[in-house]
């Protein structure tokens, strides 16, 4: 069964009269265990279709099931369970509480969870992204290459069948970048499904699959012939 089934999806934003179009008949399948790379320039609609693939916005026309199901018969409250328990997400800005430990980071979406061991589970997810020393930071006394691996963490602790990370080495220079990707790579290499939302061609070779948009339409769907492997002097165990 594909984790993920999209055809025809469209996306319109309506502003008073004005109707613009973003996202035109888009259809593809995500299968268990892929690592997929959605690029296109700016305004091209990966963010948007990001969004509505991981429940925090919803296509105005077309198929998406998710897990097999037909996300139009959820309801909202639904769709946020979905968002905390069945998949994580990374983003550019990190989006972590400042004056927060990293493990009390981590450990947010547990809060809303039914889960137990909290802090056992927070700590596996730090060890995964190789953080088990920084568990009693405080999220602003550390870089932003951990920064970016602290909000891996995060998205993993509830044991997601999907994790979105969009731009994820924007803001970090190129080494701490590289060992971003190689978490992500290695995540994938478990078998977690990641789909990646980047604009740099780099970036999006170290995925296993890439869909091109532009002007809201797949205009390429084809696999990686040669996956890039992340070259960094930090271990990531």
């Amino acid at each position: 069964m594909n984790i993920i089934r999209v055809e025809n999806l469209e996306k319109d934003y309506v502003n008073e009269d004005l109707i613009t179009p973003v996202l035109r008949g888009v259809s593809f399948d995500v299968s268990p265990g892929e690592f997929l790379a959605i690029m296109g320039p700016s305004g091209s609609g990966k963010s948007t279709l990001m969004h509505i693939l991981g429940f925090l916005d919803r296509a105005s026309r077309g198929l998406y099931e998710f897990e097999g199901q037909d996300t139009k018969k959820f309801s909202d409250q639904y769709l946020a369970e979905l968002r905390n328990e069945r998949v994580g997400f990374v983003f550019q800005s990190f989006n972590l509480l400042a004056r927060t430990t990293v493990l009390d980071n981590v450990k947010l979406p547990l809060l809303y969870s039914k889960k137990k061991n909290h802090d056992q589970l927070a700590r596996q997810a730090l060890a995964d992204v190789g953080l088990t020393h920084r568990l009693d930071y405080y999220s602003n006394q550390i870089s932003g290459g951990e920064k970016q691996r602290v909000a891996i963490a995060r998205a993993l602790v509830n044991g997601p069948a999907v994790i979105f990370a969009d731009e994820p080495t924007g803001n970090l220079d190129s080494k701490s970048g590289n060992t971003i990707m190689r978490i992500l790579q290695k995540l994938n290499d478990q078998g977690r499904v990641i789909i990646l939302v980047t604009h740099e061609t780099d970036t999006a070779n170290h995925a296993k699959r890439i869909i091109r948009v532009k002007d809201g339409r797949i205009i390429s769907d084809e696999s990686v012939r040669q996956r890039t492997i992340a070259d960094s002097d930090e271990l990531v165990k």
